[in-house]
């Protein structure tokens, strides 16, 4: 029902979630190339809602968000980086390193940063390493107000 929702719009599903409560609210967290606009949201949302009360009935109970992901949140599809290329990665890797550095590419196997190094009052840039999605755990956009 959710991919039929999206119809045309050029979105991806980055999250769906149903909690099991009293009345179940259904969240879905999508995505795009350039980000997600409100009126797509609420797009989906009308779409979405449609359906579902069509298959389960208009008395239906249940709550519906459809939502972008928040600046904090992890990047979690490999579709999300590419708009994020010029922008600080903080990635958390599978064997418990971390890195902070520029996006400068990624491809669908992973992404390519320039980590940037602090000691002590001096930062050093190494040159750009290649980091397949696999060895990745987590990775967050650092959020700056320079």
């Amino acid at each position: 029902m959710l991919q039929d929702a999206i119809g045309e719009e050029e979105l991806f599903i980055v999250g769906l979630t149903l909690s099991d409560s009293m009345l179940p609210k259904v969240t879905v967290t999508l995505d795009g190339p350039t980000g997600l606009a409100i009126q797509a949201c609420a797009t989906v949302s009308r779409r979405l809602a449609r359906r579902i009360d069509e298959h389960y009935g208009e008395d239906s109970a249940y709550s519906l968000e459809v939502t972008s992901p928040g600046a904090d949140q992890p990047l979690t599809d490999p579709r999300q980086y590419t708009r994020h290329i010029g922008r600080s990665l903080a990635l958390k890797l599978a064997d418990g390193t971390e890195k902070t550095g520029v996006l400068t590419a990624a491809t669908p196997e992973g992404v390519e940063i320039e980590e940037v190094i602090k000691q002590k009052t001096k930062k050093t840039t190494l040159p750009a390493a290649f980091y397949p999605f696999a060895d990745i755990q987590e990775a967050k956009v650092v959020i700056s107000f320079k």
